[in-house]
């Protein structure tokens, strides 16, 4: 094994045993010696990866947000009509509720900690703002092709995003309350039906 390789198993250990004390003792009851001592690492091999807790924490957060940003910018490439796209997208949403047992704590925590953590708080909002730029392109390429009717790009935006967080939060909160990617799906095919030009399936 290189010394690269080493490396990135190190830093890899640290966030993999940084995910598990947070999700179970939380943020602030995480000291750098938990993730060390849970990780088999130093304290100078964790400062060596990382400049701070925070950091630790914003980097699982970014890693989270980059699952989302691959599998948006996978659907993109299908070019299939947007209707499509974003019936498409919910299969995203459903992976979520199946790894929900894993997802649960850390989706809380990240909540939780941007209350009170300017630095969390912009990382979490920043992504948000940038998913209602993205739907509002796609509902505009939607009306531009003809199959959205000709809404406001921006409220739509706005409601879709809110329609992914809200499914997500409930399912995360109440696993076993409903069949979740049904509901993600039938929750979708409304909001479709009422701004597609054209009945779906």
């Amino acid at each position: 094994m290189t010394v690269q390789q080493r490396g990135e198993e190190t830093r890899e250990r640290i966030l993999q045993a940084a995910m598990a004390s947070f999700a179970e003792r939380g943020y602030d009851g995480t000291p750098v010696n938990t993730i060390c001592a849970e990780a088999g690492v130093s304290k100078g091999a964790f400062y060596h990866h990382f400049s701070s807790k925070q950091g630790v924490f914003l980097e699982l957060l970014h890693g989270w947000l980059s699952g989302m940003d691959e599998g948006l910018a996978d659907l993109q490439t299908e070019r299939l009509e947007i209707p499509e796209q974003l019936m498409a997208m919910t299969n995203m949403i459903c992976d979520v509720f199946d790894a929900a047992g894993d997802q649960l704590p850390m989706f809380l925590e990240f909540w939780s900690q941007a209350a009170h953590d300017p630095e969390v708080w912009e990382a979490t909002r920043a992504p948000y703002r940038r998913y209602r730029a993205f739907f509002a392109a796609m509902i505009e390429a939607g009306i531009a092709e003809g199959s959205i009717r000709p809404v406001d790009p921006d409220t739509t935006a706005r409601v879709i995003v809110s329609l992914a967080v809200g499914l997500v939060l409930q399912g995360l909160l109440d696993t076993e309350g409903a069949d979740w990617g049904r509901v993600t799906t039938g929750g979708v095919r409304m909001l479709l039906e009422g701004i597609s030009t054209e009945e779906r399936p």
